[in-house]
């Protein structure tokens, strides 16, 4: 089709558990394709390195800093970035002179909006040296230059996905629940709104790991057995992040696991659960009205015990909840699509960024491409 671009979109997101790569067609505005999606986990050595390289970024104080592990951490990372692109051509029967651009976004160590400072590590003029494919990265950075919080990025993505719904179904809201969670809001006048909505999958991950050795709970099958312990419940739930009049994006150590005193194994998964689905509904006070739709991506959809909690809650407001999946989008590829569709949005000058959704002043192009020769473009 003309003006269609073909991109490969790479995510591996604040859950650290793998890399996500997805292929989408689009002219970068409303017109999108999705094609295949594979999902490759990393193994618990290369977990257990990524958790590592959380700390050392704390001594971080220039971007282009890579204190103690990360510069070796950023290699490795990047060489099964471009492992995981040559399976996903191979698997699709694809070559890399059909793609025009891979989105990289790397694994975030270090988010500190208020610093005007991310660090995201991943090696874009490696990557695509051993693609032999553009790679389009590092686009957080121009926001969080001209004052904005450098994330969400994702909405322009849920934009145009959300032009292909009912208009009975809007207003529409988008979730995304991964280890943070983050909503976009699309009104029916084509208002986009979004923002960090609280703990996602991060808590319960580390509380079932630290108290288990689990690394997440499959489905809710622990939370399933446990009960809410509502002084812990409330403890989170009454932070100022949600009552502070600016929205503000999270890092992952914005919000901490529970003592292991505070409640026993099953208790704390099931409040957590309930935490991540309560946390979504006491950020959209800060919307201008009620979300018709929830729409739920991320891993945190297949926690049936948080489902089940935030369709008891929206309901109670009169909106309805439904997966990605019930409205034929896939919720586990559409990250790593949204870094697809934004790579070519950036190729074509495009925003990336909004007042609505980051904070900035204006709508905001980012990104910065490199050629398969290594070189900036």
């Amino acid at each position: 089709m003309n003006g269609m671009k073909t991109a490969i979109g790479l995510m591996s997101g604040t859950s650290m558990d793998g890399i996500d790569v997805a292929l989408v067609r689009t002219d970068g505005r409303e017109r999108v394709e999705r094609g295949p999606f594979l999902g490759l986990p990393y193994d618990a050595g290369f977990r257990q390195q990524l958790k590592q390289s959380l700390a050392d970024a704390q001594a971080i104080r220039d971007r282009s800093e890579r204190p103690g592990t990360l510069e070796a951490v950023e290699k490795e990372l990047t060489l099964r970035h471009a492992a995981a692109v040559s399976r996903f051509l191979k698997e699709n029967g694809l070559t890399a002179d059909q793609i025009h651009a891979i989105g990289f976004h790397g694994q975030t160590v270090l988010h500190r909006p208020d610093q005007a400072l991310t660090v995201q590590l991943g090696d874009g003029p490696m990557l695509a040296r051993e693609t032999g494919i553009a790679v389009v990265c590092d686009m957080r950075a121009n926001d969080m230059l001209h004052g904005g919080q450098g994330a969400p990025l994702v909405p322009a993505y849920h934009a145009a996905l959300a032009a292909s719904l009912p208009t009975q179904e809007k207003p529409v809201c988008f979730v995304n629940i991964g280890g943070i969670s983050n909503l976009t809001f699309l009104g029916r006048d084509g208002e986009i709104i979004a923002f960090d909505s609280g703990p996602g999958n991060n808590l319960i991950d580390q509380w079932v790991e630290a108290q288990a050795g689990i690394p997440f709970d499959q489905g809710g099958a622990i939370a399933s057995g446990g009960s809410i312990v509502p002084d812990l419940a409330e403890r989170y739930l009454g932070a100022s992040f949600f009552t502070a009049p600016v929205r503000r994006s999270l890092d992952r150590s914005d919000f901490l696991p529970p003592q292991p005193d505070e409640a026993e194994l099953a208790d704390g998964a099931r409040t957590l659960a309930y935490v991540a689905a309560a946390s979504i509904l006491r950020s959209v006070r800060h919307l201008p009205e009620r979300p018709a739709l929830y729409v739920v991506c991320g891993g945190g959809r297949l926690n049936r015990v948080l489902m089940k909690d935030l369709a008891i809650l929206a309901g109670k407001a009169g909106s309805k909840v439904a997966t990605a999946e019930d409205l034929g989008f896939d919720g586990d590829a559409m990250e790593a699509e949204a870094w697809a569709y934004l790579a070519v949005r950036s190729l074509l000058g495009l925003p990336l960024t909004f007042p609505g959704t980051t904070g900035v002043g204006s709508p905001l192009g980012g990104g910065v491409c490199y050629r398969p020769t290594g070189e900036r473009s």
